[in-house]
C-alpha cells in the first residue's frame, strides 16, 4: 500500500493540517462583496476547474506513486473539481438512510475500499509581500491524502469541514502538481452515516491563499447589543501567525459611514457603535469590519444581534422569535453533493418566496461562503457538526424491539470514549469555522448518533468557547440505563416529528426549556398534512420556538430523458445497491430542480406574515395581528382583499392607510374596510398580503399570502349548485326494461342502465352521447401516498384495495317525473366480511339528471378508511374541467391552506401533480361542483353539502403499482372520482399517526350528489 492506514486509526484524525479557524478570505485591500467575488482578492487562487482522475475498486489496486513529479497521466481521465466520482461514472450512487453501507466494525472499513487519484497542475508565482501559502479543500468526502510537488503535505477526514495546509515550502515559482488519494470510506464514514446519497470525491472548491509572514491567523468577532439593545458592543480576539502585530480595525455602516474604529491592544480590539442596527432574519442589517494589518486585509460581514433563554423562552435582540424553518441537503441531481452559488441562491430565494425564516444545516456545516449568504439574506441559522452514527442503532439483537435498541444505541460509538477525540474534532470544526457568523444562533452537536461522554465533552468544549449562542441535541434523549448523563450544556429541549398531544404534555408537566422540532411534518410526496395545528400549538406556548420541516429538497439522480421525454430521476435501490431505502430519499418541500411541491405552498401561507385575528362583518372591521417578530406591518407589506361570490371576484378593495397597518412585531390593530355583499351566493373575503419595497431576492408588490374568511351566515347556497337542485323534473314517459342483472331506463333524450349486482350504473347515453366508458365503481382506496406509508400496510390487510360489491335487493318506483331505484349492498373482499353497508337509492330524473343518496354504514372492526366515493371512467375526450371549490392546487382536509375557494379551469393533464414516485394526488376538498366537459358534452356533479374530487388521466390502481412517474401509463379514460371525503394527508412517513379529526372513520354517514349531463 502506498500510503499509511490512517483511514482506521482513530487517533489520526489529521496530519499537518492547520489548526482550526475562523473563515475569511485575505486580500490586499477592501473587498465587500465576499460571496460574489472572492476570486477577485489578489491573495486567492482558486484551483478547482479540470483535474486528472483516475479511480480503483481499491485502495490495495493503487500500486504507483502517481503522486512523484513527472509521473504519466496518460491513463487518466479528465474531471470537473468540484464533484463527485459517481457522477463522472464511476462506482454506483447509492441512497441508505440509518443503515451502514458496510459492516458495522468500527473503526475497519472494508478491505476494498474505492478511492480516487486526481492530479492538478498550476502555475504559482510568489508574492514577496505574501510569501506563505496554505491549500484549502472545504469539502472531501471521506478522506485524503495530498502531496504538492511529490512532496507529502498532509492528510484529514471529515468530509463537510475545510482542512488547511501549508505548502510554503514544498511549492515553486511556476509549474506546480497537487496530488490527492481521496478513499471512499474511513472511520471516519462511522461518524457520517446521514440520510442521504453516499457520494464521494473532492467536492467543494480548492484553494490557495497567499498571506503575509506575519499576521492574523484567527480572530473571533462577538458583536452583540447593550442591555438595552440601543447600541452595540463588539469585541474581537485575535491570533496570529507567529506574534501580535499592529491591527487596525474600521466599522462601516451599509451606507459607507465609519460607525467605529480602533486599534488592537494585543489580542484584543473593542468598538462600541451608538444607536446601533441590530441583526435578525427579518432585518439582517450588516456591518463591514475591515481589519487591516501591514501586508494584509481581511473584510468581514459582521451582525450584531444576541440569542439568549430566560424562562424557558427563547429570544432574539430580547424578543420572542419563533422558526419557521426547514432542513436542508446538499442535493442537486445533476451535481450531487457540489453545490454553487448560483445553486445555493436559488435554493434561498425560492425559501424567502415561502416564508421560511431559518435552516438547520442537516446534517453537517454547509459550504462556508454560504453562511455570509444566511447573514445578508436573512436566516436563522442551526449549524449542525458532520455527525451521525444513525447505524448503531440497526445492529443485531435478539431482542429487537425499539425501545430495547433505544437504549443500547450509544454503546458502539455515542458512549466510548474511543470516539470523544473524534466527536469533539467535528464539533470545533465546526463551531471555529463559522464563529463569526450573525446568522448561526445555535450550535448541533449532530443528528441521531445517541448520547453519551462524547457528547457531553463536545458541549462541554463548545459551551465554554462560545457562551453567547445556544445549544442543541435532539439525540441526547437516547440513553443506557447504566449511569447518569451531564445534559446541563444543552440549552434546547428538541424533538423530532412529536405528536401534539406531546408539545401539551411538555408544557404541562416541565417548560424548563425552549421546545424546538428539529424535524417535523414530513414533506414526503404529497405532504405534509396538519401543518396548520403545528402552527396553532407553536404560537399557544411562548416556550415554543417553531421547528424545521423535514426537508428542503428531494434526493434524485438525473438519468436524463425517456423516448417520450419525460425526465428521468433515480432514488435508492435504482442503482443495484445494497443496502438501499428506497425513495426515502425524495422527501423534500421541492422537486429535484427546487419546483415547488404543494407541501411548501402550504407551508408559505400557513406561515403567513400577519392573520386577521378577528372579524366583524357587520361593522366592516377586522383586526390584523402581526406575525412577525421584529418588523412593523406598515413597512413590510400592503394589503388588498376581495370578495368572491360563489367562486367569482364580485369586488376589491386596498387598505390605502399606512397608519392603519401601523401595527407593531406580535400586534393586533382593528382595520376597516370597505366591502358589499351579494344577496345571494355564498360569499367569501380574501385577504391577501404583498412585499411593500423590494429586497435583494424578492420584488415589490410579491404576494406573500392570503387567507379567505366566509362572509354572511353558513346558510348561503352557491346559487348555480340551488339552480341545479331547483330545476323542477317535467313530466316524461319512462321505459323500464327490468332483467335479472339489469335495470335500464330510458326516454327518448337517454337510456341509462343500471347493475342490480352491484347496485352501480353501467351505461349513461344523453342525447346519444356516451358520458361513462365502463361501470361505475364504489371507491374506498386511493393509491397510498408517501405519508400513508405506515397505514397502507394496514389498509392492504383489510383488503381495501381489493373490494367486490354486492347488492341483495332492487327496488324500481315510477314517479311522476323520476324514477327510483333502491338497492341494499355491501362492500367487503374475498375471504373476509363486509366492510360497509349501503342503503343506495338513485333517482332518474326526467331531465336526464342522475341523484344518488348513499346511507353508509362501516363495520368499526376495519381500520379508517382511505376515502369514500364513486369513481367514474370518463370519454378521454372529456379532458376539461371547470370546479368550485378550493383550488387551483390540490386540496385535502388537512392541506388545504395553499388554496382558497373560487372558480377554476384547467385541464385533466394539468391536474396531476407529478411525484416522482406516483401516488394519490391532484384532490379538490370543499367543492361545490364540478364540470368535465369536452368540445361535445359535458358531466356536471353537484352537491347540496360540498364533496371533494379529482380528475386524472391515470388510475389509482397505475399509481399504486408504478414506482417511478416516468414509468406511468395513462387510463384510456378520463378517471373522475366524486368523494364524499379522503382521509387526510398527515405525515405518517415518518411523524405522528394521523390525528383521529382528519381520518374517514365515521360509523355511520350519508353521501348525496348529482350528475348532470349536457351535449354542447
Amino acid at each position: 500500500m502506498i500510503v499509511p492506514k490512517y483511514y482506521e486509526d482513530l487517533q489520526v484524525l489529521h496530519k499537518n493540517t492547520m489548526p482550526n479557524r475562523a473563515y475569511y478570505i485575505p486580500a490586499s485591500g477592501r473587498m465587500d462583496n465576499l460571496v460574489d467575488e472572492r476570486e477577485a482578492s489578489d491573495r486567492f487562487m482558486l484551483l478547482s476547474g479540470q483535474w486528472k482522475f483516475r479511480y480503483f475498486e481499491s485502495i490495495y489496486d493503487v500500486k504507483e506513486e502517481f503522486y512523484r513529479e513527472g509521473f504519466c497521466l496518460d491513463g487518466f481521465d479528465t474531471v470537473t473539481v468540484p464533484g463527485v466520482w459517481q457522477n463522472y461514472g464511476y462506482d454506483r450512487h447509492q441512497y441508505t438512510n440509518t443503515r451502514y453501507p458496510f459492516p458495522m466494525d468500527p473503526p475497519y472499513v472494508p478491505c476494498n475500499n474505492p478511492c480516487g487519484e486526481y492530479v492538478r497542475s498550476f502555475v504559482y508565482h510568489k508574492d514577496e509581500k505574501a510569501p506563505k501559502a496554505f491549500l484549502n479543500f472545504e469539502g472531501v468526502d471521506s478522506c485524503f491524502y495530498v502531496w504538492v510537488n511529490g512532496v507529502f503535505a498532509g492528510y484529514s477526514q471529515v468530509s463537510h469541514s475545510t482542512s488547511e495546509f501549508d505548502v510554503t515550502d514544498s511549492l515553486k515559482e511556476g509549474e506546480n502538481v497537487l496530488s490527492v488519494l481521496v478513499l471512499k470510506w474511513c472511520d471516519g464514514s462511522y461518524l457520517e452515516d446521514q440520510d442521504k446519497f453516499r457520494m464521494s470525491g473532492i467536492f467543494r472548491d480548492v484553494y490557495l491563499l497567499k498571506r503575509p509572514e506575519k499576521g492574523i491567523f484567527d480572530y473571533f468577532v462577538k458583536a452583540q447589543p447593550t442591555e438595552d439593545y440601543k447600541n452595540g458592543n463588539i469585541e474581537i480576539t485575535f491570533q496570529y501567525q507567529t506574534q501580535a502585530v499592529p491591527v487596525k480595525g474600521q466599522l462601516f455602516d451599509r451606507e459607507g459611514g465609519l460607525a467605529a474604529k480602533g486599534e488592537a491592544d494585543g489580542e484584543k480590539l473593542s468598538l462600541q457603535v451608538e444607536n446601533a442596527k441590530l441583526w435578525s432574519a427579518e432585518e439582517p442589517y450588516l456591518y463591514t469590519l475591515v481589519l487591516e494589518t501591514e501586508q494584509e486585509v481581511i473584510t468581514e460581514q459582521v451582525g450584531i444581534r444576541e440569542i439568549h433563554v430566560k424562562d424557558g423562552v427563547l429570544y432574539i435582540n430580547g424578543v420572542k422569535v419563533k422558526f419557521h424553518g426547514t432542513n436542508r441537503h446538499d442535493s442537486d441531481p445533476v451535481t450531487g453533493f457540489a453545490i454553487s452559488r448560483e445553486q445555493i441562491m436559488k435554493d434561498l430565494k425560492v425559501m424567502k418566496e415561502h416564508n421560511i425564516n431559518a435552516i438547520r444545516t442537516s446534517h453537517y456545516p454547509n459550504a462556508p461562503a454560504f453562511y455570509q449568504l444566511y447573514d445578508r439574506l436573512g436566516f436563522y441559522v442551526i449549524d449542525e457538526a458532520d455527525n451521525e452514527s444513525h447505524g448503531t442503532a440497526d445492529v443485531y439483537r435478539e431482542d429487537s424491539d425499539w425501545e430495547s435498541r433505544r437504549k443500547l444505541w450509544n454503546e458502539a460509538i455515542a458512549d466510548n470514549p474511543d470516539f470523544t477525540k473524534a466527536t469533539v474534532d467535528r464539533t470545533r470544526r465546526c463551531v471555529e469555522r463559522d464563529k463569526n457568523r450573525p446568522s448561526v444562533v445555535i450550535w448541533s452537536m449532530g443528528n441521531e448518533c445517541a448520547y453519551g461522554c462524547t457528547f457531553e465533552e463536545a458541549l462541554k468544549w463548545t459551551k465554554e468557547f462560545d457562551p453567547t449562542r445556544l445549544t442543541h441535541y435532539e439525540s441526547a434523549l437516547y440513553v443506557s440505563e447504566k449511569r447518569k448523563y451531564d445534559f446541563s450544556n444543552i440549552d434546547l429541549y428538541s424533538r423530532m416529528y412529536p405528536a401534539l398531544s406531546e408539545i401539551h404534555d411538555y408544557f404541562r408537566e416541565d417548560g424548563s426549556k425552549p421546545y424546538v422540532m428539529c424535524e417535523f411534518c414530513h414533506a414526503m410526496g404529497n405532504g405534509p398534512g396538519d401543518l396548520e395545528d403545528y402552527f396553532e400549538v407553536i404560537w399557544k406556548y411562548e416556550g415554543a420556538c417553531g421547528g424545521f420541516i423535514w426537508e428542503w429538497c428531494d434526493h434524485a439522480i438525473d438519468l436524463g430523458k425517456t423516448i417520450a421525454g419525460k425526465k428521468v430521476y433515480a432514488y435508492g435501490g435504482d442503482h443495484e445497491e445494497y443496502p438501499h431505502d428506497g425513495n426515502f430519499c425524495m422527501d423534500g418541500l421541492v422537486y429535484p430542480d427546487r419546483t415547488p411541491h404543494t407541501g411548501l405552498m402550504e407551508f408559505k401561507n400557513v406561515y403567513r406574515p400577519a392573520r386577521v385575528a378577528a372579524f366583524d362583518q357587520d361593522k366592516k372591521e377586522m383586526k390584523l395581528r402581526n406575525y412577525m417578530d421584529f418588523l412593523n406591518l406598515k413597512d413590510y407589506l400592503t394589503v388588498g382583499y376581495e370578495v368572491l361570490c360563489d367562486g367569482l371576484v364580485v369586488g376589491k378593495g386596498v387598505v390605502e392607510d399606512d397608519k392603519l397597518l401601523d401595527i407593531p412585531a406580535h400586534a393586533e390593530k382593528t382595520v376597516p374596510i370597505e366591502f358589499q355583499i351579494p344577496g345571494e351566493g355564498k360569499c367569501f373575503l380574501k385577504v391577501s398580503y404583498y412585499q411593500k419595497g423590494a429586497t435583494e431576492v424578492l420584488p415589490a408588490g410579491f404576494l406573500l399570502g392570503f387567507e379567505e374568511i366566509e362572509l354572511s351566515d353558513a346558510q348561503r347556497e352557491n346559487q348555480k349548485v340551488k339552480k341545479l337542485f331547483s330545476n323542477e323534473a317535467g313530466k316524461v314517459e319512462f321505459e323500464i326494461t327490468e332483467e335479472d342483472t339489469t335495470v335500464t331506463v330510458s326516454t327518448p333524450e337517454f337510456a341509462y342502465t343500471y347493475d342490480k349486482l352491484k347496485g352501480l350504473f353501467t351505461e349513461m347515453v344523453y342525447q346519444n352521447q356516451s358520458f361513462i366508458e365502463g361501470p361505475m365503481e364504489f371507491n374506498i382506496w386511493r393509491a397510498p401516498t408517501d405519508n400513508d406509508r405506515q397505514i397502507k400496510e394496514v389498509w392492504r390487510q383489510a383488503k381495501y384495495d381489493r373490494i367486490v360489491t354486492r347488492a341483495y335487493d332492487t327496488q324500481v318506483h315510477v314517479g311522476e317525473g323520476e324514477v327510483k331505484i333502491e338497492t341494499s349492498l355491501s362492500v367487503s373482499a374475498i375471504y373476509i366480511q363486509r366492510i360497509l353497508n349501503i342503503q343506495a337509492c338513485w333517482t332518474v330524473r326526467s331531465d336526464g339528471a342522475l341523484d344518488v343518496d348513499l346511507r353508509v354504514e362501516k363495520d368499526t372492526a376495519f381500520p379508517f378508511l382511505p376515502r369514500f366515493g364513486l369513481r367514474l371512467f370518463l370519454p378521454k375526450s372529456m379532458d376539461k374541467v371547470t370546479y368550485c371549490g378550493i383550488g387551483p392546487v390540490e386540496s385535502y382536509i388537512d392541506k388545504k391552506y395553499a388554496g382558497y375557494h373560487g372558480v377554476f379551469e384547467a385541464n385533466v393533464r394539468a391536474m396531476h401533480e407529478d411525484y416522482i414516485r406516483p401516488q394519490e394526488n391532484g384532490s379538490h376538498h370543499d367543492c361545490d361542483y364540478v364540470t368535465v366537459k369536452s368540445h361535445r358534452a359535458s358531466l356536471t356533479a353537484a352537491g347540496e353539502k360540498t364533496f371533494a374530487f379529482n380528475a386524472s388521466v391515470y388510475t389509482q390502481e397505475e399509481l399504486t403499482e408504478k414506482a417511478h412517474n416516468y414509468e406511468l401509463s395513462e387510463s384510456p379514460y378520463t378517471v373522475l372520482c366524486v368523494d364524499y371525503r379522503q382521509s387526510g394527508i398527515g405525515s405518517n412517513s415518518c411523524g405522528p399517526k394521523l390525528m383521529e379529526k382528519y381520518r374517514l372513520d365515521e360509523k355511520e354517514f350519508t353521501f348525496k350528489v348529482r350528475f348532470i349531463p349536457e351535449k354542447m
